[in-house]
């Protein structure tokens, strides 16, 4: 199944409406444990945390200055929630694809 970009913007702008998105929650709040631990596992199979993730974590440890210490920290966190995002989103996209094929079945 494809989709045009105008459908993919349309699609993610309906996802803005929080009633929306609180359904989607309710929904999958059940399986957050199991989509927990297939996050995690991607996360270690496409080695996010391996060297490069622990040289920053050493990095913001050691920097004397606070306010370059807090900026470091901030970074990481806001790249790792991005890295978490685009990986949530792939499983979500495939958990459909699963879904739709059930259907189809």
């Amino acid at each position: 199944m494809t989709f045009t970009d105008e459908q993919l913007e349309a699609a993610v702008a309906a996802l803005s409406d929080p009633e929306r998105f609180r359904g989607a929650e309710s929904r999958i709040t059940a399986l957050a444990p199991q989509l927990q631990h297939i996050l995690g596992q991607a996360l270690a199979e496409g080695g996010f945390f391996e060297g490069a993730h622990e040289s920053q974590v050493k990095a913001a440890v050691e920097t004397a200055d606070a306010q370059e210490r807090a900026t470091r920290i901030r970074t990481m966190l806001a790249e790792e929630t991005r890295i978490g995002m685009l990986i949530g989103v792939a499983v979500g996209w495939e958990l459909r694809e699963e879904l739709d094929k059930k259907e189809t079945d």
